[in-house]
């Protein structure tokens, strides 16, 4: 490993194929064994948390002791042992066997974390042992001529991942290119027209009119790359979510009918995480009093699990996004967005079959407007009240709703608040009585 794979690879940070050690303990088989079950990766010992290259003494002991770890799991895992300076690579094959246990039990990797499973989780990879994920697999009809430079520059720029090395050893570092070619992660995330190659990978935003899904106002299909069509989605909402702005002592605050934080999470949420081997596209429609956003694809878990516990469908395009800032690596997205819309007086709701349907009720801004207009017109009334009042101190609730075009309800209303603010009394009786300002 020289200078600039060094650079590169600290740059990126641990995610769903590296994590750092600073030093050697045996409790590695943790890791070793959650990338054994999780389509491989590399063990970098000698680096810290952060990245930092803190280097050890490398013998031949330790790497019996690793090698002697590793076939001790059941079944036994296939590594390698690679060392550059004072840093052990170990690069852990991922398991033609699986799933793979130590002395601790059984481990995946999700994002940069090795999380121990459960017996769903146990049960759901024994039936899956073998297969490899749609993002994972090698794209064999793509041709580098769609490859798009700029996406890809782009991407390095999100992820502040160096430039330093070649575009191909860029691109193999991060997992998306694979000794027999670029892999449909690598299709989504920087062809030209990833669609040439996946015809799932558009996205469809529209907006309808009212609260049924028929009379449309707009309506884009985004064939941009996962990076665009994510950007696009969310500036697509934003443009069209009423925001009202008030000034109070001078500083002007904004009240939006949705938050964007929430829509934000619902968007990467259902183009990170969709099947794509199901025809149906992800779907983010603006609706008059609310915004529902539907994906393809199952929960991956049982359905009182969710919002707790998180499994990638597609831990590639997952493990490339939370290098940038639109995904976390940890999984707490529903959460969020529960607690986005909560702050935000907007209403969520899940639902699962076939799709993963989310929708965000509106906070009734417009409603709400209504009602302070309607506080303010009141304030209006009760002044027009009191001129009159001033005027003529005996005038009547029937001549008032007359002179100022409200109910004699309304009146009342208005003179009982005005009584309860201490601006005015009435002195005695209500026929020969009179009105007094305070």
């Amino acid at each position: 490993m020289n200078k600039e794979e060094y650079q590169l690879i600290s740059s990126q940070g641990e995610g769903q194929y590296i994590e750092f050690k600073e030093n050697f303990n045996p409790s590695i088989i943790k890791e070793i064994v959650a990338f054994a079950n999780s389509g491989g990766g590399k063990i970098f010992l000698g680096i810290d948390d952060n990245g930092r290259r803190k280097g050890f003494k490398i013998t031949n002991k330790l790497k019996s002791e690793i090698q002697d770890i590793a076939r001790n799991c059941d079944p036994p895992v296939n590594l390698s042992l690679e060392s550059s300076s004072d840093i052990l690579i170990i690069n852990v094959n991922n398991g033609e066997n699986k799933p793979h246990s130590c002395k601790y039990g059984f481990y995946f990797r999700n994002g940069a974390n090795s999380q121990k499973m459960n017996r769903d989780e146990i049960i759901d990879l024994i039936s899956k042992e073998g297969k490899i994920n749609f993002d994972e697999r090698v794209c064999s009809d793509f041709q580098w001529e769609d490859f798009d430079s700029e996406k890809f520059d782009n991407y390095l720029n999100l992820s502040k991942i160096s430039k330093s090395l070649d575009v191909k050893d860029t691109l193999r570092n991060l997992n998306v290119l694979k000794s027999s070619g670029l892999t449909n992660a690598g299709v989504l995330f920087f062809s030209k027209t990833p669609s040439k190659y996946i015809g799932t990978s558009k996205v469809r935003c529209i907006h309808f009119k009212g609260n049924e899904r028929v009379d449309i106002l707009d309506k884009k299909e985004l064939d941009k790359g996962i990076v665009s069509n994510i950007e696009f989605a969310i500036n697509y909402l934003e443009e069209r979510i009423a925001i009202e702005f008030k000034i109070e002592n001078g500083i002007r605050q904004e009240f939006p009918e949705y938050q964007k934080n929430a829509y934000r999470e619902l968007i990467v949420n259902a183009i990170a995480h969709r099947d794509y081997l199901k025809s149906a596209e992800v779907a983010i429609e603006k609706l008059k009093d609310s915004i529902n956003i539907t994906n393809p694809g199952s929960l991956l878990f049982n359905e009182k699990n969710f919002g707790k516990v998180s499994i990638y469908r597609n831990r590639l395009i997952a493990d490339l996004l939370s290098r940038t800032t639109h995904m976390e690596k940890a999984g707490t997205g529903i959460s969020r967005v529960k607690s986005y819309c909560k702050d935000n007086d907007n209403e969520v709701i899940f639902e699962f079959n076939d799709f993963f349907f989310s929708k965000i009720y509106s906070n009734k801004l417009k409603e709400k407007s209504s009602e302070k207009s309607s506080e303010k017109s009141s304030e209006k009334s009760s002044e027009k009240i009191i001129n009159l009042i001033k005027n003529n101190p005996k005038i009547t609730i029937l001549e008032i709703s007359k002179r100022i075009g409200l109910t004699t309800r309304a009146v009342e209303k208005n003179l009982s608040k005005l009584k309860e603010k201490n601006l005015i009394i009435r002195i005695g009786s209500d026929r020969e009585g009179e009105w007094k300002i305070l």
